[in-house]
């Protein structure tokens, strides 16, 4: 999935490459940590209990603690709301749609709607 990435910024080429990728403890394995640093990708990705519990249980051999950074890994939050606000609509929530033009323009049909709600004062 990484490799589809394309992080737009205000003028240039879009990048291929983001600074960091943050994700949750499902995604903490050595490959997909390899694969980040081999890319020079931050990975903002919290260890798994059982995983330092094996590392420290090897001792030195068991290498570094994996550290991420707490306030990147905060920021996840935002993305998570947005993403449960669009699966408010069960048409996307369950992919109704048969062709992923129609899901593509549900997609964008929401996030104007949620666009035109955050502008509006409360």
């Amino acid at each position: 999935m990484l490799s589809r990435i394309k992080v737009r910024l205000r003028v240039g080429r879009p990048r291929t490459r983001p600074a960091a990728v943050a994700a949750d403890k499902a995604y903490s394995s050595r490959a997909n940590r390899l694969y980040l640093r081999q890319r020079g990708i931050m990975a903002v990705i919290p260890e798994k209990s059982d995983q330092a519990a094996n590392r420290k249980k090897r001792g030195s051999r068991g290498g570094r603690p994996v550290s991420h950074d707490t306030d990147l890994y905060q920021q996840r939050n935002t993305v998570e709301r947005c993403i449960n606000k669009i699966k408010e609509w069960r048409g996307l929530a369950s992919r109704f749609d048969k062709t992923p033009e129609s899901y593509l323009a549900g997609l964008h049909l929401r996030g104007a709607i949620l666009w035109i709600r955050s502008l509006q004062p409360i």
